[in-house]
């Protein structure tokens, strides 16, 4: 197995390959001057720092400082190596690389085990569905599904299967595919009993849901009895190949709809993505059973920013929506609430109210954010009693605090105000009372325990003359090769300053002495360290003149050189002040006169 793959390549694949599309399959992206601009997909933000410049290949993030080119942001964003990341871009770029890699069909690179184990699940989705759509002794559960409302489209769309009722079909019927067993039970497909270690099957006589990952890899599945027989829903365990707190069902499905709406519909479980998706809402995802994680708001972030919550109505539903909204609108999300009458869930209300209704008068109609908490705040509440009613006011007006918009400010408050009968300005005194107490919080000692920690960016903070000199010098030499070597003699033998800048420039001379062009995007293939590769993002985004003169060029270096002699004379100072210390004045006067001649050479 061929382990590296030929520079020529990869150089075809970084020109092929453009950073502006790749990124903005995981991260919206808005034009803006010759960049394009986004939420970082690294860290959480609200307002967008992270840059992408098309011209140069690359990418970097203002607020947290990560860059680098198209092949560092897949490593570092799917957590792969530059290979895997290699392989990736290349069949985005049908490229042939002319080797053979031990991959999966997504250019991942995974080990044996792995992918015996998807090589699995992937044969048995194909079995189970081949059972439910084309043998008899899937016909009880087709009929099954089709009088509970399912199509046929939808039964293919959603690759839904069936298990026979037996206890070792699966278990032979891998077994004889040479798939070990003892990885079989690792995978979760088969389960080995105390008693005699011999193995049976996971699923028996069930509908069978696939659950794939992003990439559409079958991962795990999902059981659902034909009868009474508990439980109603058998899942497959968590296993290396499946992490629920990672996974959106149907994500695979949903995303090009999601980014063509720019919008997302999430659900609290399968059956009401395919009973929406009957009713044409195309972009429902779901979580596996779990509450929403900041590794699903990430996922979701990286396609949209707006999402639509749709759970269920009863009482349970309303609170796990409300904990999702807030760790949304937490992560800069845009959120809609949509609301069901009697306690529904969305595949009761479909199949109670119809297609169009869910659309048009859930969906479509779907609450704000505030809207939904307006609702919230007033279960349990009996607003006719004084107290619950000035209680439940209170709450509002705290929470139409937070708004950031002065209309929607105004335009909740006059919807309070009509509802209860209260005048505008008495709640606008109290709204103004409650910013000023929750001012003074912030500011003393009654700061919240858990307020989340703010990033400071240090981008604006003055730095020393030395090290923006170091930075502009490197910003030219990264655009103009004969500049690069021009430093070079300059210094005259002496180094940058900073470790970091000096690494840089020694790996762009080296860089250099390959190719005769500058490319930023090649160059920070060239550096392997994570850090410096990011370092040269930042100062690829820097504003410099285009054309150097000798002037400047000068003082920068000038600049570069003061810099140690700066440090000598403090070091001569601390020496003349020790002899002054001793009584030593002879050698305190003759220390004295090095520093004027240090001085006079800056």
């Amino acid at each position: 197995m061929a382990e590296r793959i030929a520079e020529e390549k990869i150089n075809q694949i970084r020109q092929s390959v453009d950073i502006v599309e790749i990124i903005s399959e995981y991260v919206q992206l808005k034009k803006q001057g010759r960049n394009y601009f986004g939420l970082c997909p690294f860290h959480g933000e609200n307002s967008p720092s992270f840059s992408v410049s098309s011209d140069k290949q690359i990418y970097h993030c203002f607020g947290c400082g990560a860059g680098g080119n198209v092949f560092s942001f897949l490593m570092e964003l799917e957590g792969i190596s530059f290979l895997e990341a290699a392989i990736k871009l290349a069949e985005k770029a049908n490229i042939d690389l002319q080797v053979n890699f031990s991959v999966n069909g997504k250019g991942k690179s995974v080990s044996p085990e792995l992918q015996s184990m998807l090589d699995a699940h992937e044969l048995l989705n194909k079995f189970y569905h081949h059972l439910l759509v084309n043998t008899k002794d899937g016909q009880h559960a087709l009929e099954y599904l089709l009088k509970r409302g399912f199509t046929r489209e939808s039964i293919d769309k959603f690759q839904i299967g069936y298990s026979l009722n037996s206890w070792d079909f699966v278990y032979k019927f891998l077994t004889k595919r040479d798939f070990s067993p003892e990885l079989m039970e690792k995978a979760g497909l088969i389960i080995k009993r105390e008693r005699d270690g011999t193995y049976f099957d996971r699923f028996r006589d069930r509908i069978m849901f696939p659950i794939f990952d992003r990439n559409g890899n079958t991962i795990a599945f999902s059981g659902r009895s034909l009868g009474a027989e508990e439980p109603k829903y058998l899942n497959s365990p968590e296993t290396v190949i499946f992490n629920k707190s990672k996974i959106l069902y149907n994500f695979h499905l949903a995303k090009p709809s999601i980014r063509k709406l720019q919008q997302a519909v999430l659900f609290e479980g399968f059956a009401d993505v395919i009973a929406a998706d009957r009713s044409g809402v195309e972009n429902g995802i779901a979580t596996m059973g779990t509450s929403l994680t900041d590794e699903h708001i990430t996922l979701i972030r990286q396609n949209t920013q707006s999402i639509t919550i749709c759970f269920d109505s009863d009482k349970a539903g309303i609170e796990a929506a409300f904990r999702a909204g807030n760790m949304l609108i937490d992560a800069g999300c845009t959120i809609k609430v949509a609301m069901m009458s009697d306690g529904l869930d969305p595949d009761e209300y479909i199949k109670k109210n119809g297609h169009e209704k869910f659309r048009n008068e859930v969906i479509g109609a779907s609450l704000t954010w505030m809207a939904f908490k307006f609702l919230y705040f007033r279960r349990g509440k009996n607003l006719q009693i004084e107290g619950d009613r000035l209680a439940y006011i209170e709450t509002i007006l705290k929470e139409i605090s937070k708004l950031t918009k002065a209309v929607e400010k105004d335009h909740y408050l006059r919807q309070l105000a009509s509802e209860f009968s209260i005048s505008l300005d008495a709640l606008q005194q109290q709204l103004k009372q409650i910013f000023f107490s929750e001012k003074r919080n912030s500011n003393g000692q009654n700061q919240p325990i858990n307020k989340p920690s703010v990033m400071v960016k240090q981008v604006n903070k003055l730095k020393p003359a030395h090290y923006t000199a170091e930075r502009r010098l490197i910003a030219h030499m990264l655009r103009n090769r004969d500049t690069a070597y021009k430093v070079q003699d300059l210094l005259q033998g002496n180094t940058f300053n900073l470790d970091e800048h000096q690494a840089i420039i020694t790996y762009l001379i080296g860089f250099y002495e390959d190719h005769m062009n500058p490319d930023s995007s090649a160059f920070l293939t060239y550096i392997q360290d994570e850090n410096l590769r990011r370092i040269v993002a930042d100062i690829e985004m820097m504003s410099v003149n285009d054309e150097l003169s000798n002037q400047e060029l000068t003082d920068y270096i000038k600049q570069v050189l003061n810099y140690q002699k700066l440090l000598k004379i403090k070091e001569k100072e601390v020496e003349q002040k020790e002899a002054e210390r001793q009584s030593d004045f002879k050698k305190a006067a003759a220390i004295g006169i090095e520093i004027i001649q240090l001085r006079k050479s800056l």
